[in-house]
């Protein structure tokens, strides 16, 4: 294999030495020839079956021919090139991101360009580019050698997907936002706003905005008089649309019977549309009414056999196609089905169905043993563990000295007998930790790894504060024996406010020293014989009326939240040999956003193994897909829900959701939550494929779980 890389090292460069770069770069990809980009690198593969590496040790997610200049898309930013063999990075004015690195003590800094999440050119004119970030839409007038910020609309949240930019005839742009919708703007005018344009695109169930949309494509018209075309399709929902610009609507063009799916990556040409859909290329003819749409297994099958060809996970390809525009897709990941390929660890994890179960139920056989018969009788074969609890507490007795300076040894459980115990049952074995809400270490060394609080210069805690009347003299309110609320006075002197603090305390997230902290007490933990390490609150506060307050000292500049769980998660993964799992909220997981979090399914997903979304029905809107019949609510939620945290994560990892095994007083579970509920929740995950789950119940009742094979809703 070696010789003959060499050999066909020796070739590319003989070539490149005898052959005017002109003519080369018309030979690639010309004549039925194509470019790929993979997680490793950006490739040409020529008609005759040969492979020339044209720029390796990045990930390339997306490839444009943009007039006489080539431009892709990766980890690096843009990049462009006019002859494919000499690249350069375009991207000034671009945000960037900084990434803590810890090593031996020492701390560094990794500068990168803030994920770009889509890049397109104007086919009128293809100097004119835009491309995204998660928060923000930039455009270039010059091929990307200057890029000017054109904001965002004013949504409460991150979630940018796609970007288009087309004149009609003025220079507009659009966007798309996980949870809000389309809007466009004309940066050309004055004082030009961002609009919303979200009429005829199918909303999610009882909801007022519209499903994702997952790519935006334009074409030139046929003849100058007319005007282009533009095509938009949501990502879970196998729907195509084109744009009626004069009334602002957008009109059915494709739909697929399937009740769900996905469909990205649209490649518009004069003659086809061409997209990408689970398991199919597909390509469709919206020029011509007469023609029905078709797959394109051929095209599937060039794009299956490039794993053995080029090496690496293909992302994206672009296509010569003398008979149309050139083919150009991305997302190709969406021809694979199977969840879960980011590699050994997350097959080793998947199939796994168990329990949280209570650490203080581990202390003995009399605990212990109801819980192994749950496990047998139930057919699961996994638990979840505390061994760093919500309260900042060492749930086991470490052998490593610098884990005890930080935290504090509560109650242990003999873990090796208990491991012990697991293993013999076969029983796969989950260590949680709780990451970043810690009292105990928030308490340590004068308060120096917690969340700062400004104003009183102290550790921060959130609070939410009540406009009560004062009772009457001589009558103390039951408030004043609870240690967690202050009364303050109020403007009117018979009133005051009922201050009450959440019973929280949090460590800085950005701090290097709890990431080591955190990373000992892991490494220990899967050296002494658990199987996996979770993480949970793996995030930042985000309940108290005073988060304006919260100052994180240990932030470093040019970091933000997502950059702060990145360089954590680099730091852990650099670190253990094990599975990794990690506990997001059910909104996090349905959404392709991080806010108030810092939780973004796609940033995350390079780094982990598992994701463990809650989607606990109790914790939605309530009547979030409670549309008849209502009693299926619990089977919506983790059906879809898995499938959009799978699909956000592009496949790279497990989806093991937390189901709800517990009752809480709210509105939809006080009509429906029984044993029915639950077997639901349950049908849902199977439906989605089935890559396991954990049942979630704080004191560790588990009436409620079904039986094997006890049946769908």
């Amino acid at each position: 294999m070696k010789k003959l890389f060499q050999g066909i090292t020796l070739f590319f460069v003989l070539f490149r030495a005898y052959c005017p770069l002109p003519v080369f770069a018309q030979t690639f990809p010309a004549g039925g020839a194509m470019l790929i980009g993979t997680d490793t690198g950006l490739y040409s593969l020529t008609a005759h079956g040969n492979v020339f590496p044209l720029r390796t040790g990045l990930e390339v997610r997306k490839i444009l021919r943009a007039g006489s200049f080539w431009a892709a898309l990766g980890e690096q930013g843009v990049l462009v090139s006019r002859d494919l063999w000499n690249w350069e990075t375009r991207n000034e004015g671009l945000p960037v991101k900084t990434i803590k690195v810890y090593e031996g003590g020492q701390k560094s800094f990794m500068p990168l360009i803030q994920e770009i999440k889509d890049l397109e050119y104007n086919p009128g004119n293809p100097d004119i580019m835009v491309c995204a970030t998660k928060d923000m839409v930039f455009l270039t007038r010059n091929g990307g050698l200057r890029w000017e910020s054109l904001g965002a609309p004013p949504y409460r949240s991150n979630g940018i997907k796609a970007v288009a930019v087309a004149e009609l005839p003025e220079l507009t742009v659009f966007l798309s936002h996980s949870i809000y919708g389309i809007y466009y703007i004309t940066p050309g005018k004055t004082g030009a706003q961002w609009t919303e344009l979200g009429d005829g695109l199918e909303k999610m169930e009882t909801t007022n905005n519209p499903d994702e949309v997952s790519d935006i494509a334009v074409v030139l018209p046929e003849e100058e008089s007319s005007p282009g075309e533009i095509y938009v399709s949501q990502t879970f929902r196998r729907r195509i649309y084109r744009l009626n610009w004069a009334e602002k609507r957008f009109l059915p063009l494709w739909s697929d019977p399937a009740e769900e799916g996905a469909v990205d990556s649209l490649s518009a040409g004069k003659r086809a549309l061409r997209f990408i859909r689970d398991g199919a290329v597909m390509e469709i003819f919206p020029r011509d009414p007469s023609r029905e749409g078709r797959q394109r297994p051929d095209i599937k099958r060039i794009i299956a056999d490039l794993p053995r060809l080029v090496g690496g996970k293909p992302q994206c390809l672009f296509m010569d196609n003398p008979d149309d525009e050139p083919i150009t897709l991305s997302e190709l990941w969406l021809l694979d089905g199977a969840a879960g390929n980011g590699g050994s660890y997350a097959y080793t994890a998947s199939a796994k169905e168990g329990i949280y179960l209570p650490v203080n139920h581990t202390m003995d056989e009399k605990s212990l043993n109801p819980y192994l018969d749950l496990l047998e009788n139930r057919g699961l074969n996994m638990v979840v563990v505390d061994m760093k609890d919500d309260w900042g507490r060492l749930r086991f007795t470490p052998r490593n000295p610098a884990i005890t300076e930080k935290g504090r040894v509560f109650r242990p459980v003999d873990i090796d007998q208990f491991l012990k115990t697991m293993k013999d049952r076969g029983i796969y074995t989950v260590a949680r930790i709780v990451v970043f809400k810690d009292p105990e270490l928030a308490g340590k060394a004068g308060g120096k790894y917690a969340v700062w609080d400004s104003p009183t210069n102290r550790p921060w805690t959130g609070y939410y504060d009540r406009r009560q009347r004062k009772p009457p003299p001589g009558q103390a309110p039951a408030e004043n024996q609870d240690p967690l609320v202050q009364i303050l006075p109020a403007d009117d002197p018979e009133y005051e406010i009922v201050r009450t603090f959440y019973d929280e305390r949090w460590v800085d997230p950005y701090s290097e020293e709890v990431w080591e902290y955190i990373a000992a007490v892991s490494q220990e933990l899967h050296e002494r014989g658990f199987d996996e390490i979770q993480f949970d609150y793996i995030r930042f506060p985000t309940d108290g009326v005073n988060l304006g307050n919260a100052r994180y000292r240990w932030r470093e500049e040019g970091m933000d939240m997502e950059s702060a769980i990145l360089s954590f998660l680099r730091h852990i993964r650099s670190r253990i040999n094990a599975p990794i799992s990690i506990d997001i909220y059910g909104a996090n997981g349905w959404y392709r956003t991080g806010a108030r979090t810092g939780q973004e399914v796609e940033l995350l997903a390079p780094y982990v193994d598992v994701i463990c979304p809650m989607y606990y029905p109790s914790h939605f809107e309530q009547d979030f897909l409670a549309q008849a019949p209502a009693e299926l609510r619990p089977y919506r939620i983790y059906y879809q829900g898995i499938k959009r945290t799978a699909r956000i994560a592009r496949n790279k990892i497990v989806v093991r959701p937390y189901v709800q095994a517990f009752f809480l007083n709210v509105a939809y579970d006080r009509t429906y939550y029984n044993a029915d509920y639950v077997r639901r929740e349950i049908a849902g995950v199977r439906a989605a494929g089935n890559a396991g789950f954990t049942y979630w119940n704080n004191s560790g009742r588990y009436d409620d779980i079904p039986l094997p094979g006890s049946g769908a809703p």
